[in-house]
């Protein structure tokens, strides 16, 4: 799961050194947060206009997610 959203980021920000993932302990629900850190740059390539990029990266984690039956969020940072 981290590889994908990495290869997501990387694949829409210029500086894809910048880019990184921590993923925090499930909470009590079973849900797994993943925090996308990218440079300052390059927060508005992934956010996007009216954020649609940032929805469309959790929509694709969330059905990769749920062929894993598991429960996910992610915030970018």
């Amino acid at each position: 799961m981290e590889e994908l959203l990495v290869g997501i980021a990387k694949g829409l920000v210029d500086n894809p050194d910048g880019v990184s993932v921590t993923v925090d302990e499930p909470a009590e629900d079973g849900t797994v947060v993943y925090h996308l850190h990218v440079s300052e740059d390059d927060m508005g390539r992934v956010i996007g206009k009216q954020g649609r990029i940032a929805k469309a990266i959790r929509v694709v984690m969330r059905a990769a997610a749920t062929r894993n039956k598991a429960r996910i969020a992610v915030e970018i940072d």
